[in-house]
């Protein structure tokens, strides 16, 4: 996809939330089911059903997805795509690349061993190796933009509010 096709594609959008800012807010949901034997979490991702349990580092047994990872590519994604949609706009020369992330997990804090470690990722790095001869100057503003525009990479740099709640559903 070019420039333009990339324009043509999401000008109706970007004119129709414009005209009716409600109609750019989209509820995305995610379910899981808890049933079944084991520590587990069976989640659908609209493609498949992935069943997260835990981490080997908190008697895990390792054969099943970990949700942290699950995090860190959900980043990796949005990163990509979103890099990918920028470069295309800006008509970047964009050969190929990769994209990784890796994060610092203390599982102290998870397991309850020592109160002041902290529950959660304490440092998350994101990087992209690209395939280019663009200068510089394009490259510093490819990243900044894919930084502004990355919704997961936002959402974790600026935590919305999160509420949890649990019902009696029996």
């Amino acid at each position: 996809m070019d420039a333009d096709s990339l324009r043509a594609l999401q000008a109706p959008l970007k004119d129709k939330y414009k005209q009716d800012p409600n109609a750019a807010v989209v509820t995305l949901k995610a379910n899981g089911d808890l049933s079944g034997d084991g520590i587990a979490c069976k989640v659908d991702t609209g493609r498949a059903l992935v069943e997260a349990g835990l981490h080997p580092a908190t008697g895990g047994p390792g054969t099943q997805a970990c949700s942290g990872d699950m995090l860190l590519e959900a980043l990796v994604a949005c990163a990509g795509v979103t890099l990918k949609a920028v470069a295309t706009a800006l008509a970047f020369n964009l050969r190929g690349g990769s994209v990784s992330a890796e994060g610092d997990l203390d599982f102290r804090g998870t397991l309850g061993v020592a109160k002041d470690a902290p529950v959660g990722f304490r440092e998350i790095r994101l990087r992209f190796d690209l395939d280019t001869d663009e200068p510089q100057e394009r490259i510093d503003a490819l990243t900044k933009l894919t930084e502004r525009y990355c919704v997961v990479y936002q959402t974790l740099a600026n935590p919305p509010p999160l509420a949890l709640k649990i019902t009696n559903a029996g």
